[in-house]
Order: C-alpha cells, then sequence, then structure tokens
C-alpha cells in the first residue's frame, strides 16, 4: 500500500522556494536541514501526523556530488514550483520492482535519528517526464512528523495532471490508498489543494 508522504517544492534557492510557500501557506517554515549526499538543503512545514511539506534547493555551499541530484533539481529552472510527490511503502525494493526500471533504485540516507530509502534514477529524473512520484521508506520508529510543530494547514487535495493520467491511474490504481491523490488529462502540473487559517490555497 501506498499513501502520500510528503510534497517537494523547488526553487533556484532555498529562499525563493520557502518565500513562495510561507507567502502562499501564511506559515513560516518549522525547520530547516541539508542532505550532504545529494548537496541540497530543505525547509519543512508539518500538515498533520502523517504528511509535511518541503521546499528545497541546491545548497550554494555544499559539495557538488558525482551522482545527480534527487527530484531532477539539477536541470530545475524557472519560479518555485511543485516538483515531486513522495508515496511512502512499507517495503521499497518490492515497490520498485513492481514499478519498474523508470522509478530509479533506492538510495539510503540519514539526518540526525532519521533513516530513509528514496527512489532516484541515474539521471536524478523522476517518471513520467517528471510529473510521476518517488518512493520513500522510512526506517522506524521516526519519521519527521513526529517532531514537527504543526503548521495547522492540511493537505485536501493533490491533482497530477499528466497526458498519460489513465496510465498513471493503471499504474497505481490498486496500490495507493490515498483519497487526496487524483489524476487528470492534460498538460503537466501538479496542483495542491491546502486547508489554510485563511481558507483554501491551490498550491501549483
Amino acid at each position: 500500500m501506498l499513501v502520500l508522504d510528503h510534497i517537494v517544492v523547488a526553487g533556484l534557492t532555498r529562499q525563493v522556494a520557502t518565500d513562495f510557500v510561507q507567502e502562499s501557506l501564511g506559515v513560516a517554515p518549522l525547520a530547516e536541514g541539508g542532505h550532504p549526499y545529494f548537496g541540497t538543503h530543505n525547509h519543512l512545514w508539518g500538515m498533520g501526523t502523517e504528511c509535511y511539506l518541503e521546499s528545497i534547493a541546491i545548497d550554494p555551499h555544499a559539495s557538488t556530488p558525482p551522482h545527480a541530484r534527487w527530484f531532477g533539481l539539477d536541470d530545475f529552472s524557472g519560479p518555485p514550483r511543485i516538483v515531486s510527490w513522495v508515496l511512502s511503502t512499507a517495503d521499497i525494493n518490492v515497490t520498485l520492482e513492481h514499478l519498474g526500471p523508470d522509478f530509479g533504485v533506492p538510495v539510503r540516507l540519514e539526518r540526525s535519528k532519521y533513516h530513509w530509502d528514496i527512489s532516484v534514477s541515474d539521471s536524478g529524473a523522476l517518471p513520467f517526464g517528471g510529473f510521476g512520484p518517488a518512493l520513500i521508506q522510512w526506517q522506524p520508529p521516526e519519521h519527521p512528523c513526529q517532531d514537527l510543530s504543526d503548521s495547522g494547514c492540511r493537505l485536501l487535495k493533490l491533482q497530477v495532471q499528466h497526458p498519460q493520467a489513465s496510465s498513471m491511474q493503471n499504474m497505481f490504481g490498486h496500490l495507493l490508498k490515498d483519497a487526496r491523490v487524483s489524476f487528470s488529462d492534460g498538460p503537466g502540473h501538479i496542483f495542491a489543494e491546502i486547508q489554510t487559517d485563511h481558507g483554501v490555497v491551490t498550491l501549483e
């Protein structure tokens, strides 16, 4: 079974990505961190006990990794936007074997008390032209949502629009057990409807 774990918003800098999220939600980030393996850094917003939102960018002070960065960040350009949605799985190896090679291979990462495996392709690109999900398996017992303060925001809906929406639906239909995620036909785009203290906002 797959469930939505978090949403990733990228920017040309972390501050640009963070400002975009903060202005949209009306809430300052609740945590920050870095990822030496990929040379990136982030800010986090908790959205309940099982879902969070992340702003991310290449860290200009980090060493350039000898491999591709995750979420296609090596090729990122333009304004800040949602670049990935990440699905949690209880067994990432089995899930990736089922989904196929386009989804990459598990990469083991750790930061402080957190340990996780996340799917990354050799090129760093995400499947379905960048609009498919990454897969993550957290090593228990720790998950960021356990430590993040509550932003007061809640994800209502994540809509993945894509010319191959029917193929995506068929691929994930029997695996994805999260009513918040839906697929629709159209040019590639990802929309997140989020309940905030000042009403429902659409992040895209």
